[in-house]
C-alpha cells in the first residue's frame, strides 16, 4: 500500500499499524511523535491504528542537545 510519510510517497505492508511502522523505520517509539491524517495520535493508540492506502503520516523525532 502507498502512504505519504513526511511529504514523500512510501510503500508499506498492507494493514500495518503505526507502532510497527515506527519500528520498521528504525526509530525508538519513545522519541517520536506521530501525526496521522492531520491529527496528533496518542501513543496508546499506535498499536490499534492501522494505516490505509493514501494515509498521511508525519513523524517528528525529538533531538537532544546542549
Amino acid at each position: 500500500m502507498n502512504i505519504e510519510l513526511n511529504g514523500e510517497s512510501r510503500q508499506l505492508e498492507t494493514g500495518i499499524d503505526i507502532m510497527a511502522m515506527v519500528r520498521s523505520l528504525g526509530l525508538d517509539p519513545g522519541w517520536v511523535v506521530i501525526e496521522h491524517n492531520l491529527n496528533a495520535l496518542d501513543r496508546k493508540l499506535w498499536v490499534d491504528t492501522r494505516l490505509s492506502e493514501g494515509d498521511q503520516v508525519e513523524v517528528v523525532r525529538f533531538m537532544g542537545g546542549g
